[in-house]
């Protein structure tokens, strides 16, 4: 007779847990993308964070709805976040990005993870893509990728956006140095989630040119630097490497080319590693004039010809400078990592950009050290048609390895 009474009391008890769970699912599904998110502050100064920045990396400061050329079609909301990162030198600085997630229901677990990289768009802070907006004299020109994004996001996968370190936010860009551009594209799939719990913690890294090779630094620090999530898979279109052995090439290409701006990029990122490196005296007096436009221009206008396009990349480097303090820092940027999570690289074999016979070496000295490397190759391809001919090969990849289950 007494345990009837007891009994019941139990019912009740799952009854209530039971309806406040549903409680918590509704307001979850209806104001997780919201909840205890700091404002942000207008216009560019979103992107001056506070002077005491939290401890750890990937850490939420603030985040706000994007405008410009940011929002993806397909996407329920696109935010803007600026978080927390770690430099090379474990020093935390502020980075910004964007979020955007599906429309519709998350599967169990939360919606899966494409974390992307992109590719060069310059050092300046006005190089963000997440500054971009219509009309701007100095596009990023990275809304070329934003249609495989938002078919992304119909497949079912929230889609991230790291800007890197020191692109619009206070700092220089470290340009090809791998640890701080992996790392912006792994501390945003941290920061997703505190932004909307409805982001699982499943997810994919892709990325091109330098967002390819961001994105296999990041797949090599994954498992140690991101310890909460699980990386399914990489795909790098392109990814820049072996700098260091393209040096001794430079004589060799005597007619204008957008390849002295790369370099002098390089140079530049180079130098934020070491301060032996001066990139003033190695530079010839023809480029000389332009470097200072690093930090003010994007890549579209320094390749043009009446500026760096217009200069050979055998005359990059003043006759007899001393390039010894930035070899080691080259050879350092090649992005030969160890992941557990398999590897998709594709490559044109016209890219005139990231050579194909780099790409090749890079493929067999990944998986010398025992990485699970698929390589696709495009005939007559170059360096941006990549992107649309390889997409349906990557989309199928994303979808073995980590499928959305919508």
């Amino acid at each position: 007779m007494e345990a009837r009474p007891l009994f019941r009391c139990g019912s009740w008890i799952v009854a209530i847990a039971a309806a406040l769970a549903s409680l918590t699912l509704l307001l979850y599904g209806a104001k997780g993308a919201e909840a205890k998110v700091a404002k942000a502050p207008k216009g560019l100064k979103f992107y001056k964070p506070p002077k005491k920045l939290p401890r750890q990396h990937g850490t939420l400061i603030w985040a706000r709805k994007a405008g410009g050329l940011v929002p993806l079609a397909n996407a329920r909301y696109t935010k803007l976040v600026l978080y927390t990162s770690r430099t090379p030198q474990n020093r935390v600085i502020a980075v910004s990005g964007s979020v955007a997630v599906p429309k519709g229901k998350p599967p169990e677990g939360g919606w899966p993870v494409i974390s992307w990289a992109h590719g060069t768009t310059g050092v300046a802070d006005v190089c963000a893509p997440t500054r971009d907006f219509a009309g701007t004299p100095d596009p990023t020109g990275e809304t070329y990728i934003n249609g495989d994004l938002s078919a992304w996001l119909v497949a079912g996968y929230a889609v991230l956006r790291t800007d890197y370190q020191g692109l619009g936010t206070p700092g220089r860009h470290p340009y090809l140095i791998g640890k701080a551009e992996g790392r912006g594209v792994l501390d945003i799939v941290q920061v997703a989630r505190e932004l909307d719990p409805r982001i699982g913690k499943r997810y994919l890294i892709a990325g091109h040119s330098q967002g390819g090779h961001a994105a296999l630094f990041a797949a090599g620090e994954a498992k140690k630097y991101l310890l909460k999530f699980k990386l399914r898979g990489t795909v790098a279109f392109a990814p820049a490497s072996h700098i260091l052995e393209q040096v001794p090439l430079l004589p060799a290409l005597t007619s204008p080319s957008p390849l002295t701006a790369l370099a002098t990029l390089i140079l530049d990122g180079a130098s934020t590693q070491s301060k032996a490196i001066n990139v003033n005296q190695l530079l010839s007096d023809r480029v000389l004039p332009f470097y200072p436009l690093l930090q003010q221009q994007c890549l579209g206008r320094l390749v043009r010809s009446d500026a760096l396009g217009g200069i050979p990349p055998s005359e990059l480097v003043r006759s007899g400078a001393d390039v010894s303090a930035v070899n080691p820092v080259l050879a350092a940027m090649n992005p030969l990592v160890r992941s557990g999570a398999p590897i998709q690289i594709q490559q044109g074999d016209a890219d005139t950009t990231v050579f194909k016979i780099f790409t090749d070496q890079l493929k067999d000295e990944l998986l010398a050290a025992g990485n699970q490397v698929i390589y696709k190759t495009y005939p007559g391809v170059d360096h941006v048609g990549v992107i649309t001919t390889g997409e349906p090969d990557a989309l199928a990849f994303f979808q073995q390895v980590l499928p959305a289950r919508r």
